[in-house]
């Protein structure tokens, strides 16, 4: 009778548990000169697939951390703005809805002043570029 080894598994493996720091520091270490990412996940015992979706995680979370920091400034809307002298090409028989500015305080000194029939997309990306967003 010959004699194989037999495994006896007497608990049950549980799932390892990572914190975000841990996280963060594996998948910085990904972000070095020279790094190979699958020793990285050698030594720490786990897939390379794990750090590859950390970094997805890790990133995502990022870049929500930063839009999610959206700095709000105080609005005064005021008649006090000049009013616009219509365009030439205009006929005096077209009726036109009155023009209103609105001049939006950015602070420090900065501001924007547009038109109240302005594209909100539009605006959105002058507003972008003004406060370096872009």
């Amino acid at each position: 009778m010959t004699k194989h080894p037999i495994e006896v598994i007497t608990s049950v493996e549980r799932r390892r548990r990572w914190s975000r720091e841990d996280k963060e520091r594996l998948v910085a270490a990904c972000f070095e000169q020279d790094a190979v990412i699958s020793e990285i996940a050698r030594a720490a015992g786990i897939h390379v697939s794990q750090l590859f979706r950390w970094r997805k995680e890790l990133c995502r979370i990022e870049e929500a951390a930063k839009r999610s920091t959206t700095t709000l400034v105080p609005v005064i809307v005021s008649d006090a703005a000049p009013a616009a002298q219509p365009a030439a090409t205009e006929s005096p028989m077209t009726s036109r809805r009155k023009r209103s500015d609105v001049t939006i305080e950015l602070g420090r000194g900065r501001r924007v002043r547009v038109d109240s029939d302005i594209d909100t997309d539009a605006l959105g990306r002058i507003l972008d570029v003004v406060m370096g967003r872009r």
